[in-house]
């Protein structure tokens, strides 16, 4: 490590051998009640989940992998539970993407079946499932993330990363089957799934998955531990009421984007307590957090988790802050197909590069102050590639050219802009076309019609140098 260059974390203890899965999901004496998964308004007992996931796990044995249209449903929560059990590798499909967006997926990812279309699942079904875990290594997830170039890349997410991630999650926040946990986010990505559907299973608390993170719905959910990302709070502050009603909760985790100073007090005031912020991504799974006993302030995002070692290599610009690295058991294996982006993304010894830049507070606290690259967007959750919704605009016939940028929001956190030079179309007409190939989320919400774009001598585009809207 050179001098510009801050540690935290276990140091490298040998070769750790990675805890299996299903372990705790199929343990016989496993606590179980009629209503232990709870996803939009229906309920379904562990009993019940795991007889329907061997149903489905008998008809997938032995695929290369599956895909999952990820809708908030319990046959989604059925399906990945079945792909589990037959340590067949999962593709979680956005359930609003575009056809250019599931066709890529489907191809790249090399899913044979699409569980729910060409394989039923059926929550009344009853099926046993005898095969053996699979290696901790194999692969759980295909998990797709926009970069900031081209196509979405798929992430190999191993099993035992899931399994590491989520048993240092449950040291850190507490976590155990006592809880209810309550969120409402998308099950095609890290939060909403491998923390927000697996974490439950594996803790053994109770879920409920409210289809939809309103503040109505979480205020109604009675639960103990909440999962949100920032719109999601800000949304809640906004209803005083609902906020009030979190009350009783004993923890309010945030992430996938920084949470705001206002929502962070607002939270405090409304609720009792201040908000835990975590880190993670979906090449890393969440490997920082504020813990449920240490002090949550705005803005930091806590320590590692058990096993993981982060680093801050300084940049040279200001002292203390570089790019965030990380190490450990919760890293993806690699992209699929893409040796080169794997190797490009990992030091000579062996840390991933977040391309998020990071500083150490004097505590080991970690703070995310901005993103090595501007072309990586986060609004309302999500992680949006700006060169994918670029390369979707100029799809259209009408589109020569185009710069997409994220611009602050205060509900979204950032919004999707566009500034096209285009002939003979209106800005609707392009919002609904991108949101027609991609996922609605990816659409723009704002376009800026220029003569031209500011490019360097290479012919690239200067995003800093676009005019403001």
């Amino acid at each position: 490590m050179g001098p510009g260059t801050r540690a935290q974390g276990a140091p490298a203890g040998g070769n750790v051998v990675p805890p299996p899965l299903l372990t705790s999901l199929l343990a016989p004496d496993a606590g179980d009640r009629a209503d232990a998964l709870t996803v939009a308004g229906r309920s379904l007992s562990r009993e019940e989940l795991l007889g329907a996931a061997g149903a489905v796990a008998s008809r997938i044995a032995g695929a290369a992998s599956v895909a999952v249209r990820a809708e908030a449903t319990p046959e989604t929560v059925v399906a990945v539970v079945g792909g589990l059990l037959a340590g067949v590798p999962v593709v979680p499909l956005p359930p609003d993407a575009g056809p250019a967006e599931r066709d890529h997926i489907l191809r790249d990812s090399g899913a044979e079946l699409v569980l729910g279309e060409d394989v039923p699942v059926d929550t009344a079904e009853r099926g046993s499932w005898s095969g053996p875990e699979a290696d901790p290594e194999a692969t759980a997830f295909v998990l797709y993330t926009s970069g900031t170039t081209g196509a979405p890349k798929g992430a190999l997410i191993p099993r035992g990363a899931v399994a590491a991630g989520l048993d240092g999650l449950a040291e850190a926040w507490r976590w155990t089957a006592e809880d209810t946990l309550v969120h409402g986010l998308p099950l095609f990505h890290v939060h909403g799934l491998v923390l927000g559907v697996l974490g439950a299973l594996r803790t053994g608390c109770r879920l409920v998955h409210t289809g939809r993170p309103t503040p109505e719905a979480y205020a109604a959910a009675g639960g103990s531990l909440y999962f949100g990302v920032p719109t999601v709070w800000s949304r809640v502050v906004r209803d005083h009421a609902a906020a009030r009603a979190l009350a009783g909760a004993r923890l309010l985790v945030s992430g996938s984007a920084a949470l705001p100073a206002p929502v962070f007090r607002d939270l405090e005031a409304l609720t009792g307590q201040r908000p835990v912020e975590r880190y993670g991504m979906t090449e890393t799974l969440i490997t920082v957090s504020t813990r449920a006993d240490g002090e949550r302030r705005q803005g930091s995002v806590g320590v590692p988790i058990r096993g993981v070692r982060t680093r801050v290599v300084a940049t040279g610009e200001e002292g203390g802050i570089g790019e965030l690295e990380v190490a450990g058991p919760t890293l993806f294996s690699g992209y699929l197909g893409r040796p080169e982006a794997t190797a490009a993304s990992y030091t000579a010894d062996g840390f991933f590069r977040t391309g998020d830049i990071a500083a150490l507070d004097e505590d080991g606290s970690h703070r995310i102050v901005g993103r090595a690259s501007t072309d990586l967007i986060k609004s309302g959750g999500y992680r949006v590639g700006a060169g994918e919704v670029e390369n979707a605009l100029l799809d259209h016939p009408a589109v020569s050219e185009a710069a997409v940028v994220g611009l602050p929001h205060e509900d979204l956190g950032q919004e999707i802009v566009a500034y096209v030079v285009a002939d003979g179309v209106s800005e609707r007409a392009l919002i609904d076309f991108v949101a027609g190939h991609l996922s609605v989320h990816k659409r723009p919400r704002r376009i800026r019609f220029l003569d031209a774009l500011p490019r360097n001598a290479m012919g690239k585009p200067q995003k800093k140098l676009l005019p403001p809207l």
